[in-house]
């Protein structure tokens, strides 16, 4: 199914990797994969990054947001970009044709299925950016093949699927930054430290502001005329949901499809994977999440074990941009939003507050990402984190669901003595997909 593939395959025993050979025949002075005078440009000494330190990156699934995303990659020395795998055919190419123009070649290879990309031994690390029905799964037969991952929001669709990310990524040690942005950005860097730091007090409140609970979207739509594999693969955008007939407009909404993850998350999951996810952070909560969840009005209200409450709101976003939040401890308060003002109880604690940076661009995430698949350290968004944002945010989405109060155990992951609220903790996945 590999369309073009203009990438020589120089595959090296396993038991001398890639990098290490490159490094130990430069030590070497070898003839035999080097000429008897080495330029420059091969060992870093001009200014440019030497082959065995490049991260070698592929795409899996590059839309609007992806390509974004995907360029930020490019701007970095550091990587090169081989190859881009997409279901649409449009999209293979565009892709292929901003790579190619970049490096003054025709050398990006394309690919349908995500598996065969998957199988490349000279990848090190891949850009997911498929709409969220596929982030989990792609992302864990990513970890499974070796490869570090840098996978966009939602990043999973239930209890199950974050704790099978998290416990994937532990267990075979590959990198995994979620596509929250935000956590390197330096206005919520700072409100979080804040609030961490005990600047504001004993914390007692957090206000998220993921809106839209209780939206969802279906993904079902009329049946029409399905097109060839060849321009779009209908069975492979499917991937582990349920099928559905195929329908134009659901293929060209891939961002939005199944975004709540088939229940009724939309922006809450949407919007709550960043919000939520700045709210755990700012009370320490990266390996845990809310005990207790009820909807109360138009908000829905959380409480975690150590007696800090957790607001979702549902209202207006404020002046303070999109993906708002508010960190309230006994003697302060901040709040920031997007456009990276920061708004506090006493002007005393906006001291050694960095430079604005509006917006929420990714150039930062992607350079934290890089680094840590270098040095091998924890990312910002890692998986453990990551994977407690999603639930807090699914379990959210569970009490919103059914209309109740529920109460959930954040080390057995699982409802306590509510049979009906642990039926959502997972879902079938369509065959041949596994987890």
């Amino acid at each position: 199914m590999n369309e073009q593939n203009n990438s020589t395959n120089h595959s090296l025993p396993a038991e001398l990797p890639r990098r290490a050979f490159l490094k130990t025949a430069v030590k070497a002075g070898t003839a035999l994969a080097f000429p008897s005078i080495i330029p420059a440009s091969a060992l870093g000494r001009d200014g440019t990054v030497a082959p065995s330190e490049r991260i070698v990156l592929g795409a899996i699934g590059i839309g609007n947001r992806g390509s974004y995303v995907l360029s930020c990659f490019l701007e970095e020395e550091d990587v090169q970009f081989v190859a881009i795998c997409d279901v649409k055919a449009g999209r293979r190419k565009a892709v292929k044709q901003m790579a190619d123009s970049k490096y003054g070649n025709q050398d990006c290879a394309t690919y349908r299925d995500l598996r065969e990309l998957l199988a490349r031994d000279d990848i090190d690390a891949v850009l997911i950016a498929t709409g969220p029905n596929w982030h989990a799964t792609a992302a864990i037969a990513a970890a499974k093949a070796g490869k570090d991952v840098y996978c966009e929001k939602p990043s999973t669709k239930n209890i199950a699927q974050s704790l099978a990310l998290a416990e994937t990524f532990r267990r075979t040690g590959c990198v995994f930054q979620a596509g929250t942005q935000r956590r390197s950005l330096p206005n919520f860097e700072f409100a979080v430290r804040l609030a961490q730091d005990g600047k504001l007090g004993r914390l007692q409140t957090l206000h998220a502001h993921p809106g839209g609970l209780g939206t969802g979207m279906s993904g079902w739509a009329p049946a029409e005329p399905e097109p060839s594999k060849e321009e779009a693969d209908w069975d492979l955008y499917l991937g582990p949901a349920a099928w559905r007939p195929f329908n134009r407009g659901i293929l060209a909404n891939g961002f939005g499809f199944e975004k709540g993850g088939g229940l009724t998350g939309g922006g809450c999951l949407e919007w709550g994977s960043h919000c939520v996810d700045l709210c755990q952070w700012a009370n320490d909560a990266d390996a845990t999440a809310p005990v207790e969840y009820e909807p109360v009005g138009n908000q829905l209200h959380a409480r975690y074990a150590n007696g800090v409450k957790l607001i979702l709101r549902n209202d207006g976003w404020l002046p303070l941009g999109s993906c708002p939040v508010r960190f309230e401890g006994d003697t302060g308060w901040v709040e920031t939003g997007d456009n990276a003002d920061i708004i506090t109880s006493s002007p005393s604690l906006l001291v050694g507050k960095r430079a604005k940076i509006p917006g929420y661009p990714a150039n930062l995430h992607v350079r934290d990402f890089l680094d840590c698949v270098k040095s091998r350290a924890a990312t910002r968004a890692n998986a453990d984190a990551a994977c407690y944002a999603h639930i807090a945010c699914h379990a959210a989405n569970i009490a919103l669901f059914l209309g109740r109060k529920v109460s959930f155990d954040p080390v057995k992951n699982e409802f306590i003595n509510d049979e009906e609220a642990n039926r959502f903790r997972s879902e079938a996945l369509r065959e041949p997909w596994r987890l």
